[in-house]
């Protein structure tokens, strides 16, 4: 009996539905396993299940993914920054207290819950200045805004909220800057990051003296 010609279909390939955020994630679950070290981008492939080049469309280089993973994994941190932001026309004191609390818990939180990918964040961080530059801008944009804002209030004196921002972001620096973060499980976390907080709105509500320029690097 004859048959029926059909049509042939041609199956579907993994790396057309591939895209920039699949490829992050398997990144991440690659670099978890293997280590900064070891994982190399014919792993991150094979995890997707597609080659190396359908990867490398997305990302050029070994350098460009690792930079897109660490953006990643700082946008995780800036998200309920910007719900902390989203709350301004606040009084800017208890919003800078609230804000810097959100920005050591996220870290904290990130670095205890996930050690080995927070790890393996630390060191890409050596590698990825371009994003890690632009998370402190956006931090210490987050910073000027809310201490300007706090100065039309009268609630802060500083003459110039970049600066006073750059010196705030330092003097929390221990509570969510990654070189410190040996130190986020000692039980004492809570109570310094509450005394360090206390003190760095108390100097602002009774900043004095500085001629109120701004030395640091714009960004």
């Amino acid at each position: 009996m004859p048959t029926t010609p059909t049509t042939p279909t041609t199956p579907t390939r993994p790396d057309h539905v591939l895209t920039p955020e699949r490829i992050v994630a398997a990144a991440e679950e690659t670099l978890r396993r293997f280590g900064p070290a070891k994982a190399t981008v014919v792993d991150v492939a094979r995890t997707l299940g597609v080659s190396h080049a359908a990867v490398y469309r997305h990302f050029p280089s070994k350098t460009a993914l690792r930079e897109a993973v660490t953006s990643a994994w700082l946008a995780g941190v800036r998200q309920p920054l910007e719900e902390v932001r989203a709350g301004e026309g606040r009084p800017a004191a208890p919003l800078l207290r609230e804000w810097l609390t959100v920005l050591a818990h996220r870290k904290r939180e990130r670095a205890l819950r996930d050690p080995e990918l927070f790890a393996t964040y630390v060191t890409l961080v050596r590698d990825s200045s371009g994003a890690v530059e632009a998370h402190v801008c956006e931090l210490l944009a987050d910073l000027t805004g809310i201490i300007a804002a706090g100065v039309e209030q009268g609630a802060f004196l500083a003459p110039d909220p970049g600066a006073a921002a750059r010196a705030v972001l330092n003097a929390t620096s221990p509570f969510h800057n990654p070189a410190y973060a040996e130190d986020w499980s000692r039980p004492s976390f809570e109570r310094d990051l509450r005394d360090v907080l206390d003190l760095v709105l108390r100097g602002l509500s009774r900043a004095t003296g500085g001629d109120g320029t701004d030395g640091g690097r714009p960004c």
